[in-house]
């Protein structure tokens, strides 16, 4: 074989790879938002967790048991997590009467976090994440520790929601405006 069909081979392959990868990753969302949106959840609950806030104060799952909780696994070096915090800052704002709770979990060192939710105003829970962090990710379905990753459960810790890579307001106002609307439903 000469040299030109060898890399031509090669990047034919990388390139198959990489489009199976994110049809992958957009059948997944779309199954996960398919069951969300027929008011189904996942079969599975959030696994309880203990983590160090800012303050250095132990934060618990029971803590937020009356919230629907928008759970966020990020790290202030990851450029996704850095673009979708500013959205979840609005959304808490936005939501936070209605019984939604942020939590954010950085994978991250406790002094790099305090200035980057300085610089980007984040007024919701920020907890520094360790190894149990990683874990507890993996446990909700971050198969390859990528960051960021969401997870959204119920008041009872039902998981409705895992994802992937970075969210997009036409992605989570939506599920958060029918996650409270049923909320309020009698």
């Amino acid at each position: 074989m000469k040299p030109l069909q060898i890399i031509a081979i090669a990047v034919g392959a990388a390139l198959l790879g990489a489009i199976v990868g994110i049809a992958w990753q957009q059948y997944e969302e779309r199954q996960q938002n398919a069951q969300f949106r027929d008011g189904q959840s996942l079969d599975e609950f959030l696994p309880a967790f203990s983590f160090v806030d800012l303050n250095g104060n132990r934060r618990t799952r029971q803590g937020w048991n009356d919230k629907i909780l928008v759970l966020n696994f990020w790290a202030t070096w990851c450029p996704p997590c850095r673009d979708e915090m500013p959205l979840f800052v609005a959304l808490q704002e936005e939501f936070a009467a209605a019984g939604v709770q942020f939590v954010g979990i950085a994978i991250d060192d406790q002094e790099p976090v305090k200035a980057f939710v300085d610089a980007y105003g984040i007024d919701f829970p920020t907890l520094l994440g360790d190894m149990g962090a990683i874990e507890l990710a993996r446990s909700l379905g971050n198969r390859f520790g990528g960051l960021p990753f969401t997870v959204i459960a119920r008041t009872d810790g039902k998981v409705l929601l895992r994802h992937p890579g970075e969210l997009k307001r036409e992605q989570l106002r939506p599920l958060l405006q029918e996650l409270t609307a049923h909320r309020a439903a009698p």
